[in-house]
């Protein structure tokens, strides 16, 4: 579907997903109310930015589409392999676990995590009618976080793996994305040689490929229908926040998902 907005909001929409029960936004960095560094529609509460702006922006975000914001489960983000099944929004008041993937069967919770270059897997099995956002940058994705979040959906939901959807949304491309050589170590030791496939040598550093890498894991363990929205992060900063081109001085976009009654 590509991009779509309302009341100044810009958001991007999978194709894949088109005509299903649900509601996904992976939301740009466009119509809210951040100063700079941060402007203007940041999501993330732990950069820098006033407080009081990233509530406005979340309000708004639920506001404009159309959801109640306390029907949210989000949590905090910290490049793990956890992820969280729910049935219930976070309770008001309730500090946030600590989980790199989010997914429900249920119609009143809204799925919300925040990205700046790391990759939003989002997932949905349209015969279980369930949802799930997944937060890989290069350690979840090393630790093969998308297999730990479609075997989740498997255990929690009796998901069949041939018939949950993926999309691969706004992140860091491969020619932004010089690591060093510990991140390749790593790779290879999950990967083995396969994790060759992922890095190509530039200048004698490593560039490595999370759309790739992801989308290998999720083949991995029998998810087909994959859409990589094929947007990067640093190259398009009126789009998206990036730690990486913005030098860590940026916000967080955020990612909504919601199943239709």
């Amino acid at each position: 579907m590509g991009f779509d907005g309302q009341q100044g909001l810009k958001y991007y929409q999978f194709s894949l997903f088109t005509g299903f029960p649900l509601f996904h936004a992976v939301l740009t960095r466009q119509g809210g109310y951040s100063e700079k560094p941060f402007e203007s529609l940041n999501t993330g509460g732990t950069v820098g930015d006033d407080p009081h702006a990233v509530r406005k922006n979340h309000q708004k975000i639920y506001d404009v589409l159309g959801f109640d914001y306390y029907s949210r489960f989000d949590v905090w983000q910290v490049h793990g392999t956890e992820v969280l099944c729910t049935d219930q929004p976070r309770p008001r008041g309730m500090p946030h676990q600590k989980a790199d993937g989010v997914m429900t069967d249920r119609s009143d919770v809204t799925l919300f995590m925040r990205f700046a270059d790391c990759v939003p897997i989002l997932l949905f099995d349209p015969i279980k009618h369930v949802i799930g956002i997944i937060h890989a940058g290069w350690q979840g994705t090393a630790k093969k976080i998308a297999k730990t979040a479609v075997e989740k959906m498997v255990a929690c939901y009796d998901s069949l793996p041939e018939n949950i959807m993926a999309g691969i949304g706004p992140s860091i491309c491969q020619d932004c994305y010089e690591v060093g050589t510990e991140v390749y170590t790593s790779f290879e030791k999950q990967f083995g040689k396969q994790a060759g496939t992922f890095f190509q040598r530039v200048n004698r550093k490593y560039h490595l490929d999370l759309w790739g890498a992801n989308q290998a894991v999720l083949r991995e363990v029998g998810v087909d229908q994959i859409e990589v929205c094929g947007l990067c992060t640093a190259c398009h900063l009126e789009d998206w926040y990036s730690h990486r081109a913005e030098k860590g001085k940026t916000g967080r976009f955020g990612v909504l998902m919601a199943l239709e009654n």
